[in-house]
Formats: C-alpha cells, sequence, structure tokens
C-alpha cells in the first residue's frame, strides 16, 4: 500500500540547489506539472519514475512511504508500482490487442479473461476510432495507443501510481480520462499544457530552468474557472469530432454550440 511519495530537491539546468524542503503526493492525489517547453517537466516525472535516488543528473530524490525503495522495486517491472505513458509510447512487438493485453495480465497473474475485454472497452471510451481485439498493436495511432495504455494500467497492471505525459497532444477524450482517473482512487501526475487539465489537479507543480519554481493548491474560484473551461473545451471537441468525421462546420453550427 502506498500512501505517500515525497520528492527531495536535487538541481536546475545552471546547478543551483531548488529552492524548497520537499514535495509530498499522496494516495488519490492528482497532480500537474506546468511551465514553459524545456522547463524540466518530463525530467521531473521522468524522476519519479526511476524512483531517482541523486543518481539522475537532476540529483533529486524520492521515497515512498517514508523509505529508500529497495531495488526490486526500482527495476522488477512486476513490482514497480509506477506506470509511466509518455508522448512516444510505441508497440514494437507485433501482436493483436487481445494477445498484448494477456501477456501482461499473465505476467502480473491475473486469471480473470474477462480483463482483457474491459480493458479494450475501457480504452475505446478514450478515443474515437475504436480498437478491436484482434488489432495488431503496430497498426494503433499515437491516440488510441496510449488509449490502450492507460487502460491497461488502470485495470491490468493496476499500478498505484500513474504518470501522464502531454496526453492531450494524442487526440485522446482527455475528459474522459480525467474523470475516471479521479475516481480510481490513484496517485496521478500530468506532465501538461493544457489549462483544463492542470486546473482540474488538486496540485500544481510550476518548472522554470529545470527546477521546481512553485508548488500551488487548487481552490473555489479555479474550480469554477474549470468548470467553465470545460464546457469551452466540450464545445470544442464537438467541433474536432465533426471536422474528423468530414462533415463541413457553418455558422449555423457555431452559432448553436457557442451561443
Amino acid at each position: 500500500m502506498i500512501r505517500e511519495l515525497i520528492i527531495y530537491p536535487g538541481v536546475d539546468k545552471s546547478g543551483f540547489r531548488e529552492r524548497f524542503t520537499y514535495i509530498k503526493l499522496k494516495a488519490g492525489e492528482t497532480v500537474s506539472i506546468v511551465g514553459p517547453t524545456g522547463s524540466g517537466k518530463t525530467a521531473l516525472i521522468t524522476d519519479i519514475e526511476l524512483l531517482a535516488q541523486e543518481d539522475t543528473y537532476t540529483k533529486r530524490r524520492i521515497t515512498i512511504n517514508g523509505q529508500v525503495p529497495s531495488d526490486e522495486i526500482r527495476y522488477n517491472p512486476a513490482m514497480k508500482p509506477i506506470v509511466m505513458i509518455t508522448q512516444n509510447t510505441k508497440c514494437f512487438a507485433d501482436l493483436t490487442t487481445e494477445e498484448f493485453l494477456r501477456i501482461h495480465a499473465r505476467a502480473r497473474k491475473i486469471s480473470d479473461h474477462g480483463v482483457i475485454k474491459d480493458t479494450i472497452d475501457l480504452a475505446n471510451t478514450f478515443t474515437g476510432e475504436k480498437i478491436k481485439k484482434d488489432t495488431r498493436v503496430t497498426v494503433l495511432s499515437g491516440g488510441q495507443t496510449r488509449s490502450l495504455l492507460i487502460a491497461d494500467a488502470i485495470l491490468i497492471g493496476a499500478a498505484p501510481i500513474i504518470l501522464l505525459d502531454e496526453i492531450e497532444n494524442a487526440g485522446i477524450f482527455k475528459q474522459e480520462v480525467v474523470r475516471l482517473i479521479h475516481n480510481a482512487g490513484k496517485m496521478v501526475i500530468f506532465v501538461t499544457h493544457d489549462p483544463v487539465i492542470a486546473l482540474l489537479t488538486k496540485t500544481r507543480i510550476i518548472m522554470e530552468n529545470g527546477a521546481v519554481k512553485n508548488i500551488l493548491y487548487q481552490n473555489e474560484p479555479e474550480i469554477r474557472a474549470a468548470r467553465n473551461l470545460l464546457e469551452l473545451d466540450r464545445k470544442i471537441g464537438n467541433v474536432r469530432e465533426e471536422l474528423r468525421a468530414g462533415k463541413a462546420i457553418t455558422f449555423d453550427f457555431l452559432s448553436v454550440n457557442f451561443a
């Protein structure tokens, strides 16, 4: 059982010590990491994925439940409590979706074959072009692949910590992902440029020059702002799906949707 993960400071790109004592993240908490391109967002999430022990170039240190993680937890995939889904995630094995998931389920010692169908069904709530059990993973789009891996992490991997690197760029239904994850009781950390995702998370870590610049916590005005942005994002999503379906966007359509 993972109750908390603590990040201890390292150094920025100039070699100066980060100006925080520690960052404590708790089970069930949603966190976003934001900042300009090149500010160190991916480096921070990678330190978390590696459970770094001052052995990365940032020199950060990560503990779980107040303890230094063992080598088995850090390096044994079957024991690792973290799954990371990045912008560049690809599946290279020439397997069907069903075969791919069944291998993972077997590695996790899951005998319930129904979890394979459930995982594919869940993935299909995140993506417009549906994934079939006999679709080969090598032909899935980037959005389909990430949708499948997110569903896999939730249902088969059952990882208590999920790291998502810019899922909004994959064209998946991010609102559905965020809603489901909020209800999953997992520690979820987003690297994002998306204001909707950033405002929906409980904790927001701001990066600059490779260092943590500030830590902000969700408040009531931001929750109200997030609701407004969600509605606007839903309307833009409707336009996107119309375009994907090959339909023309008319003035009347925009007037109805953005009234």
